[in-house]
């Protein structure tokens, strides 16, 4: 089927490897605006999540490291990014070009410019402000292979891609004296970024994705409330006050 859809023109940036997309290698990555940085990706039960800090503006960063193109349908709280409809594999999304990278900076709002993404409480993000905080909390890429492609991408071996670490596992008593959860963090509707984008042609090789790549986010603290980032040790290895420090009364 032709679909329209967007092509982003601004983009740039390092990568942290995540997914391969059946032959066609595929990076995805949260990066930080504010403190510039990429958060660190925390594998917990199979799944990525990253730590956010309210009020910080982010990009959600994909590379295509293959040479046909891609379509990614991308969602945030369960809304896609481009049309603000409660998202769908089915739906419009952004072509990446072979070997090219892109930034998707925030809600489009129009050819020219989007919404920026910033974390904020749950109350005020644009899920929740529009009726729909059941999905807060997770960013969504849905991937497909464009099908003038497909046939050679087949023919090619697939990409080696870094396995996930194999994080311990914590029992809930191992937490038992975790900081209480605060509010969980959603995305919000915030300041008009220029972001330029053209609408392309793009064939879906297949009715569905060939890789559906999911991150997590929360605060820091709700994430170590939960066991997925580790307490520091030295909280628990905190010296415990002596009762008798000394023999006798000292002069003050």
């Amino acid at each position: 089927m032709n679909l329209n859809t967007l092509r982003a023109t601004a983009v740039a940036a390092l990568l942290l490897p995540l997914a391969a997309l059946a032959g066609q290698p595929v990076d995805v990555e949260i990066y930080d605006r504010k403190s510039g940085r990429v958060l660190p990706v925390y594998w917990h039960e199979g799944e990525r999540n990253v730590a956010g800090e309210p009020g910080h503006e982010y990009e959600i960063r994909i590379r295509n490291r293959g040479h046909g193109r891609v379509l990614a349908i991308t969602s945030v709280d369960g809304i896609n990014v481009i049309s603000g409809r409660t998202a769908s594999p089915d739906q419009s999304g952004y072509v990446v070009d072979a070997y090219g990278r892109l930034e998707i900076d925030g809600w489009r709002k129009s050819m020219d410019e989007v919404a920026a993404f910033y974390f904020t409480a749950l109350p005020d993000s644009y899920a929740a402000r529009t009726g729909r905080p059941d999905n807060v909390g997770v960013i969504g890429v849905a991937l497909f292979r464009e099908a003038v492609y497909a046939a050679t991408l087949e023919r090619e071996s697939a990409a080696s891609a870094d396995a996930a670490p194999a994080p311990a596992q914590k029992s809930a008593g191992q937490y038992a004296d975790s900081a209480r959860e605060e509010s969980r963090l959603g995305t919000g509707h915030g300041q008009r970024l220029d972001s330029g984008a053209v609408y392309t042609q793009f064939e879906r090789a297949s009715e569905t994705p060939e890789a559906v790549i999911r991150i997590y986010y929360d605060s820091h603290r709700n994430l170590v409330a939960r066991g997925v980032i580790p307490r520091p040790k030295h909280r628990y290895a905190r010296r415990l006050p002596d009762p008798f420090p000394q023999g006798f009364v000292p002069d003050p």
